[in-house]
């Protein structure tokens, strides 16, 4: 049976031009709508216990079904030794189990290390971006929408007691329970310190 993996990052992202490439139908597909970071993705682990010997699986490319080389290894062994068929179109690279052919193991060990490469080049760069928009003074972050009034009210009724329930306070002030625990791990420190 021809089967077809896609993977997009998420919902908003497009998957036309990976299914024109593997041209299956759609009861044929597995549609992932999230990070390739790991390998627990829904549809990936169900087209993983659905796949049977003599199955043969459409992928665009290398970086749709794992970001990291130790992770397209361990998912490409199971398939092969599984007696599926792996075959990546953008790389025109195709795997069985047959242990006779190391080029195109090492061709995809090459092109499985480059884009984890990549991939963390892409970090980097993120990193950078942020550290140089800090410099500059740009807020960073999603906007807050609690006032410093609110805050302070969540001040006030912790002063009086610390271990005071976080879900009440949130209630009472307003305020998301989780700024009312960092509020509170703020004081908590900031006496911690004091005490010092």
């Amino acid at each position: 049976m021809e089967i077809g993996y896609v993977r997009v990052s998420s919902e908003g992202q497009k998957t036309d031009r990976q299914l024109a490439e593997l041209n299956l139908p759609a009861e044929c597909l597995y549609v992932d709508r999230t990070s390739g970071k790991d390998v627990n993705r829904p549809e990936l682990q169900n087209m993983l216990k659905a796949l049977r010997p003599g199955d043969v699986l459409h992928i665009h490319s290398l970086d749709r079904l794992a970001r990291n080389l130790k992770d397209l290894m361990s998912i490409l062994d199971k398939l092969t030794e599984k007696g599926v068929e792996v075959r990546f179109h953008k790389e025109n690279l195709a795997f069985t189990g047959d242990k006779q052919n190391p080029m195109s193991r090492l061709m995809l060990q090459i092109f499985g290390a480059l884009a984890e490469w990549e991939r963390s080049l892409i970090r980097e760069r993120q990193a950078e971006g942020i550290r140089a928009a800090k410099r500059k003074g740009k807020p960073m972050g999603r906007p807050t929408t609690v006032t410093e009034d609110q805050r302070e009210r969540v001040r006030e009724a912790l002063r009086k007691d610390m271990l005071y329930n976080i879900a009440r306070l949130s209630r009472e002030t307003g305020v998301p329970a989780t700024t009312c625990r960092y509020i509170r791990k703020k004081m908590q420190e900031q006496e911690t310190e004091v005490a010092r």
